[in-house]
């Protein structure tokens, strides 16, 4: 987060996050020594700090995660950039065990992750931020296969922000932040910080075109953070963007034209989809869950009311309550339908939320 979506953070009230409801809010409870969220539909066990760093490494500002083939967890860092030899990246295998890390190009402004498959291998794609300002595509141990920075091409950056990016914000910025995979080979990328563009890149990362812009909505974001490709049964696929300072998701069809915006979010910060279900991680200290129809079905770890209440409870653990979120930054599914949840927070967090 930038200092900018920090005093976003701050401004924005319990009202927005409360425009729509879901039947019951569920707290958490314990059966035993489990403790789960969620209702007869949905229920998880909720396992708070689930992997575990060797203890060389440190738990730095958790950004984003995501789940490999074998059911491995990728979670990356923004790293610290008073430590540039640590890793920013780090794979755990199914029980939550260390497996390797690498990734220290990235330290100070990782955010972005994600896993894809491209016939029988399986690649990461990687945004950071901050001074870095590119997006990678590596294999699962950490080497390059190639490495862009802005796109000049679209018009709409500063000189010399693809040559000589520093850690320099604003509209004709590049800071990019998410990904989402087109069925052609291409892909989507957020630039959620900086020009709030969506850029669209063919199978060989060759730029073709973008869509959105900085402004009020309806086609373009204050903060187009999070994106993913809607292709639940039942419907047209869809691109869908969270539109983070506005607490919306905006829809658009496959070309990038507008469709309509979901309204009731407390800072949406990216999306991901299992079968019938889409997971919304929301900065407000909540992940919700939304069917086809894109209504939401449950909220889980809800803590809104005390999060907007005491602004210091993030950095303070001692604050912080089991079976709740603080904020939620990215949150993806396991092939079983469990979840995983980064967050945004400076010790670093990664919580399990195993399906029941």
């Amino acid at each position: 987060m930038s200092e900018i979506s920090r005093r976003q953070f701050v401004k924005t009230t319990v009202s927005a996050t409360a425009a729509f409801s879901v039947p019951a809010i569920v707290t958490a409870n314990k059966s035993g020594s489990r403790l789960w969220v969620g209702n007869d539909d949905h229920a998880f066990e909720i396992q708070h700090d689930w992997p575990q760093l060797p203890e060389r490494f440190s738990w730095q500002t958790t950004h984003n995660v995501a789940v490999d083939r074998e059911g491995c967890l990728y979670v990356i860092h923004e790293g610290r950039t008073n430590q540039p030899d640590h890793p920013s990246i780090f794979v755990f295998d199914p029980d939550g065990r260390y497996i390797r890390s690498f990734g220290s190009q990235f330290q100070g402004g990782g955010h972005g992750i994600e896993v894809r498959q491209e016939g029988e291998e399986q690649y990461l794609y990687v945004a950071a931020y901050q001074q870095h300002k590119t997006f990678a595509k590596m294999d699962l141990h950490g080497e390059t296969v190639w490495q862009k920075y802005a796109p000049m091409e679209s018009g709409v950056y500063a000189e010399g922000e693809d040559t000589d990016p520093k850690k320099i914000w604003g509209n004709d910025r590049f800071l990019p932040t998410n990904f989402a995979f087109l069925d052609d080979g291409g892909f989507l990328l957020a630039d959620g910080y900086g020009s709030c563009f969506i850029h669209r890149y063919d199978k060989d990362a060759k730029w073709l075109s973008c869509f959105g812009g900085r402004g009020n909505g309806e086609g373009t974001f204050n903060t187009a953070h999070g994106i993913w490709i809607d292709r639940r049964s039942g419907k047209e696929p869809t691109i869908v963007v969270t539109d983070r300072a506005h607490n919306t998701l905006q829809i658009f069809d496959m070309d990038g034209k507008y469709l309509e915006t979901l309204t009731g979010y407390g800072l949406p910060a990216n999306m991901d989809t299992w079968k019938d279900l889409m997971v919304v991680p929301e900065l407000k200290a909540r992940v919700t869950l939304l069917d086809t129809k894109n209504q939401a079905v449950v909220r889980l770890g809800d803590d809104v009311e005390r999060i907007n209440a005491d602004g210091k409870i993030r950095t303070d653990r001692n604050k912080w309550i089991d079976g709740k979120f603080v904020h939620p930054h990215d949150a993806c599914f396991g092939a079983d339908g469990s979840l995983f949840v980064a967050e945004w927070v400076g010790t670093g967090r990664v919580t399990k939320l195993k399906r029941m």
